[in-house]
């Protein structure tokens, strides 16, 4: 066997260990972090497929036209995984049809070393929105963007040092104001409701932690935090908007429980990946920044925004308030339930599965 052939039987089957590794239900890293690059891993394997088929396609083995129906097994898996995220896929969120003013978001994970503010402050004169949620925001990211305060009349402030420090902004009228702690006493969340349209609007802001070694090890706290809130969002049953840097991508399993835990909904699916991370390296980009809204929502316009200094691109949404419409919500079983109530036990118990 060649050296060549040698190295390609190693590439396919790394690269095909990347595509069973998440189907474990751990929640160490090493299982969990390849969640995030579906793309990334349908572009390996095509790569490894086409190498096999056009250098060896004379003289494959058995164990060679195995391994080339297995990666070709994994493309088609993973193109059933992303065509949800592209044009193609059926939208969960309807378009906006009644011209009305719509609600702006603004998200954005400035991280917390990034010292260019002012990059910031130009995007927020630019786009306006009404609402603006910021994370990774400590005391001099506070204090350089507090002229804000002269637009924004209503804030939540939390900055920390920790990177889970976050303020939230709003030009519209709050009603009602939380900060919780719902798994780690370090690691802060929002609740706040706004008057638009004169209706009521609860917005919840998370970051949880990574699933990565300098961060946390698992994710058991960060899936815990985010089904929360889903259970949350929930029982509220008004127009509820759920945003921020999930740490966790669109597609991932425990983002499937969470649309089923909450019956909100993601404006992405028919419409595009919108990658928000890594803004330094293309090649590894994955939607980590998200916006989830309840039925009564529809959009007028969604962006990523251009990078303004940190790894994170802002993302903003605009959307119009409707009709309450569950048709694109996705059930929850008895054993999605199950499952749900065991990862919120084991978050708050800090016990990893």
């Amino acid at each position: 066997m060649t050296t060549g052939k040698i190295l390609l039987y190693v590439f396919s089957m790394v690269s095909l260990a990347t595509v069973i590794l998440p189907f474990i239900r751990m929640d160490h890293w090493i299982f969990r972090i390849f969640d995030y690059p579906r793309m990334q891993k349908f572009v390996l394997i095509a790569i490894a497929a086409a190498i096999w088929l056009i250098c060896y396609r004379t003289q494959l083995l058995l164990i060679d036209k195995i391994t080339v129906a297995l990666l070709v097994v994994s493309m088609v898996y993973l193109l059933f995984i992303i065509m949800p995220f592209t044009a193609l896929g059926k939208k969960m969120v309807d378009d906006d049809t009644t011209g009305d003013r719509p609600i702006t978001f603004l998200v954005f994970n400035v991280f917390q070393d990034n010292r260019e503010y002012a990059r910031l402050l130009s995007l927020v004169r630019k786009k306006d929105p009404d609402i603006l949620f910021l994370v990774e925001t400590d005391e001099p990211w506070a204090d350089a963007i507090r002229e804000l305060d002269e637009v924004y009349p209503n804030r939540i402030s939390v900055p920390l040092d920790n990177t889970y420090g976050m303020l939230f902004f709003s030009k519209l009228p709050v009603t009602h104001k939380e900060i919780n702690y719902l798994v780690e006493d370090t690691i802060p969340s929002i609740i706040a409701d706004v008057t638009y349209n004169n209706r009521t609007i609860r917005i919840f802001g998370l970051h949880p932690t990574p699933p990565v070694p300098q961060e946390n090890e698992h994710s058991t706290e960060r899936d815990a935090e985010i089904l929360l809130v889903g259970k949350m969002a929930k029982k509220y049953q008004g127009p509820c908007v759920v945003l921020g840097d999930l740490n966790d991508v669109a597609w991932s399993y425990t983002t499937t429980l969470f649309l089923k835990t909450s019956g909100l909904m993601d404006p992405r699916r028919g419409r595009g990946q919108y990658n928000t991370f890594n803004a330094h390296y293309w090649l590894l980009r994955w939607p980590l920044d998200h916006y989830f809204v309840s039925g009564h929502f529809r959009v007028a316009a969604m962006k990523v925004e251009e990078a303004i200094g940190s790894d994170h691109f802002p993302i903003s949404i605009s959307l119009t308030l409707n009709s309450d419409d569950e048709s694109g919500k996705m059930k929850e079983s008895p054993s999605d339930r199950k499952l749900r109530e065991e990862k919120i036990d084991a978050g708050m118990k800090h016990e990893p599965r």
